[in-house]
């Protein structure tokens, strides 16, 4: 099912790509945004844009190396028993694509990398990461969309610009990602394909599926963490009572699957959600949903008799808050959700409270800052052998441009997991720095 879910989405993808961009005009009343209705957060797949003014650009070809350096004094977990420290290298290339027309816009990006240990050689490895997001509007009031990112590391904190890749969002139905392991194999891969449809000045309708699959590699680093996989679907109805008001209905659909010892634990959930965004000017945007939401579990008996077999059908709330602000010197992010969600690699889908905040400062033309935070709550559906936890993360850093084509970046990260897994239970804490240089050229392109 995995591969085929994967087939269907890059099918989506060539056939949008293939699809032609026709240059014909459109009326003013199609092509301001004022008249045009846009996609209220809680509905919304995508992430908040915290990217400055000063920094936004379209129609361009980007490239580079970037190399960058990081220091943790929790590499190992509590595979050894006590904290083991590390010094880490990394090099990654990268190159992507920004490419806007009429009806066509294309988002690409491609960084593989490599990345070198200092003392622990044998988690060397080549990283993965990739990004592709594409929009095509076959007419004035048709929208798709697809969507896909994948990564793979022994190190999720493995990707070029870390600090400025953090994101927030404001959906009801997005992946668990609060879960964080040391050094260990891990491959993630997230994508969805979507349609909108504006049939009045003032209604709009919208639908989408989606997937996703987290892969650990075997091994102790990763002891008492599963694989997961997940698909869903949704639909909604948005109602522009006014110029800065959004109304609507969602159905939201998941399958959240995950495979401890072997096995295959299920739910599948269906929610009814109210939603209602507001923007008071056109950089910020406040956002609330909630509703009901039916929940079914089933998850088998652990061969070794140690849990038995546990089936649950429950009726749970579901709700969720976010603002969004985009300024020229300032960009700012803070979500609130309270949702069913795949369990980020534990044994299980959980009920998930998560907060999240990040916010982009500018400095002076040369120099940058970002401030990033995390809280979530993870409470395992059914019996576990590993208990209900919680993961606190923190980050903050400096970019500075040290040429046209030259910029350098450091931070520090804090981590801190509470779950009663030997992964964690010994050495809950991670404390890392890293600095990295990037040499970046971006082509303009026509239009």
């Amino acid at each position: 099912m995995r591969i085929s879910m994967r087939r269907q989405i890059w099918f989506s993808v060539i056939l949008l790509a293939a699809a032609p961009a026709w240059p014909q005009a459109e009326s003013d009343s199609t092509t301001n945004m004022e008249q045009r209705m846009v996609v209220p957060p809680p509905v919304s797949s995508g992430a908040y844009s915290i990217v400055l003014d000063s920094e936004e650009r379209s129609n361009y070809l980007r490239y580079g190396l970037t190399f960058g350096s990081a220091y943790s004094d929790n590499v190992l977990g509590a595979t050894t028993g006590h904290p083991v420290s590390d010094l880490s290298y990394s090099l990654w290339p990268t190159i992507g694509l920004d490419r806007t027309s009429a009806r066509l816009h294309w988002d690409l990006s491609y960084s593989p990398g490599f990345t070198f240990y200092q003392r622990t050689t044998y988690r060397n490895e080549a990283d993965q990461n990739a990004l592709i997001n594409i929009r095509y509007r076959p007419t004035p009031h048709v929208t798709l969309s697809a969507r896909d990112t994948l990564q793979k590391s022994s190190n999720i904190f493995n990707n070029p610009n870390l600090a400025t890749s953090e994101s927030t969002s404001g959906g009801a139905q997005l992946p668990n990602l609060s879960v964080i392991a040391p050094l260990g194999d891990r491959l993630s891969n997230y994508g969805g394909v979507g349609m909108t449809y504006q049939y009045s000045a003032n209604d709009l309708v919208g639908s989408e599926g989606s997937f996703g699959n987290l892969h650990y590699g075997s091994g102790n680093e990763v002891n008492g963490l599963s694989d997961e996989g997940a698909q869903g679907g949704s639909a909604f109805y948005s109602h522009r009572v006014s110029k800065e008001n959004y109304v609507g209905a969602a159905y939201q659909y998941q399958r959240l699957l995950s495979y401890p010892s072997g096995l295959t634990n299920e739910t599948q959930t269906h929610a009814v959600l109210g939603f209602y965004t507001v923007y008071p000017s056109q950089r910020l945007s406040l956002s609330f949903f909630g509703g009901p939401q039916y929940v079914d579990t089933t998850q088998p008996a652990i061969a070794s008799g140690s849990l038995p077999a546990y089936s649950a059908v429950t009726w749970v709330p579901s709700a969720g808050a976010s603002m969004h602000w985009q300024g020229h010197f300032t960009s700012a992010a803070l979500s609130y959700a309270h949702v069913i969600s795949g369990g980020g690699g534990l044994t299980g889908a959980v009920r998930l409270d998560q907060v999240s905040a990040l916010m982009r400062l500018q400095f002076s033309r040369t120099l940058r800052g970002s401030i990033a935070g995390a809280y979530a709550n993870n409470n395992l559906l059914g019996p576990s052998l590993s208990n209900n936890g919680h993961t606190f993360s923190a980050t903050a850093a400096l970019q500075r441009d040290l040429g046209e084509h030259l910029r350098l970046e450091v931070g520090y990260m804090r981590l801190h997991q509470s779950y009663n897994i030997p992964l964690f239970a010994a050495v809950p804490d991670t404390n890392r720095e890293f600095i990295s240089i990037s040499y970046d050229f971006a082509r303009p392109l026509g239009r």
